[in-house]
């Protein structure tokens, strides 16, 4: 099933470049390069593994879920039961 995966996806028509006489008829279109740089003011979380940064993750969810609810009983927003 896939061992002609590469000479079939060569052959596709979808794959192929455009020939030259059908780029001379097309009119000169100037297109400019969009720079899709970061800022360098965004943050970044550097050398951190996938794990280290679920490990992240999940503690500041636990953060929110914990000081959000104390935080209100602290104002008198909500009332324990």
């Amino acid at each position: 099933m896939f061992d002609d995966l590469r000479k079939d996806s060569e052959s596709s028509a979808y794959f192929q470049t455009p020939k030259a006489e059908e780029e001379s008829t097309a009119p000169a279109v100037t297109t400019r390069a969009v720079s899709r740089r970061v800022p360098k003011t965004a943050f970044k979380l550097p050398r951190l593994t996938p794990a280290q940064r679920l490990i992240l993750a999940v503690l500041l969810l636990a953060l929110a879920c914990i000081a959000g609810p104390t935080l209100l009983l602290l104002t008198g927003k909500i009332v324990p039961l």
